[in-house]
């Protein structure tokens, strides 16, 4: 069976993958790396499409840390902003993670009903390739995009994975991945920093933020994927034994 891949972006753009795609959802900053860090310590990550699904889900759980932001601040009532490096300092672990933001979190939620869901970040992207390459002959690797623009740091991340599954047999369907893919593949982390995302971080004073998602680049081997909603760490030793759908 031949296998190919997609690079798109914006959470509307799910809606294209259904059925028989794998999606991977791409918020490199900052909501599927803070999903990423609150899973890969233990702590249950329930990521929403809205503030108003985060209220009603928090009295479902056991003393839920509501986190996250609309518009680049923090929703009222909520304990903590959608930061990877505040939460990686927290030692409540025990505690679940209800997380919303202005996209990450909306295209995880557009993705639910294709064939599997999974998120990545610069922390994660090296193992999923291979993961992927057992279980879905089509992927389509999806940038959060803030603003409607496709971040240069979501570009990055979406290429790396891209080529990965290259070295698995993958072929690109389409000008517009081959192009991401050429001109990201080798970039660094670091090339992000033209990102207005980044421009963003720098501005607002959440430069701890900045220093943990450029300081932790493939610093992870589990696979994290989206299963009733909760995001899961899937180790190495577990990975020839699952199938997982969404």
């Amino acid at each position: 069976m031949s296998k190919s891949f997609v690079i798109d972006c914006l959470p509307e753009s799910a809606r294209h993958y259904r059925h028989e795609w794998a999606i991977v959802a791409v918020d490199v900053i900052r909501a599927t790396t803070t999903a990423i860090t609150a899973a890969a310590t233990g702590r249950r990550c329930f990521p929403v499409p809205t503030i108003q699904a985060a209220l009603a889900l928090a009295p479902e759980l056991d003393n839920a840390v509501l986190a996250g932001e609309s518009g680049g601040a923090i929703p009222a009532g909520f304990e903590i902003d959608n930061s990877p490096a505040h939460l990686a300092s927290r030692p409540d672990t025990y505690r679940p993670l209800i997380l919303v933001s202005s996209s990450g979190t909306k295209v995880i939620h557009e993705a639910l009903g294709c064939a599997a869901t999974y998120i990545s970040c610069f922390r994660s992207y090296s193992t999923l390739p291979g993961f992927l390459c057992e279980r879905h002959p089509r992927v389509a690797i999806i940038g959060a995009g803030t603003k409607g623009e496709f971040r240069e740091e979501d570009q990055i991340c979406c290429a790396w994975i891209a080529a990965g599954l290259l070295k698995y047999g993958y072929e690109p369907e389409n000008p517009q991945t081959v192009t991401i893919l050429d001109r990201w593949r080798h970039a660094s982390a670091a090339a992000c920093i033209c990102s207005h995302s980044v421009d963003f971080l720098k501005r607002t004073g959440r430069f701890a933020d900045l220093d943990f998602i450029l300081g932790h680049v493939d610093d992870l081997q589990d696979v994290f994927a989206v299963l009733g909603g909760e995001v899961v760490a899937i180790s190495p030793t577990q990975v020839g034994s699952l199938k997982l759908t969404a």
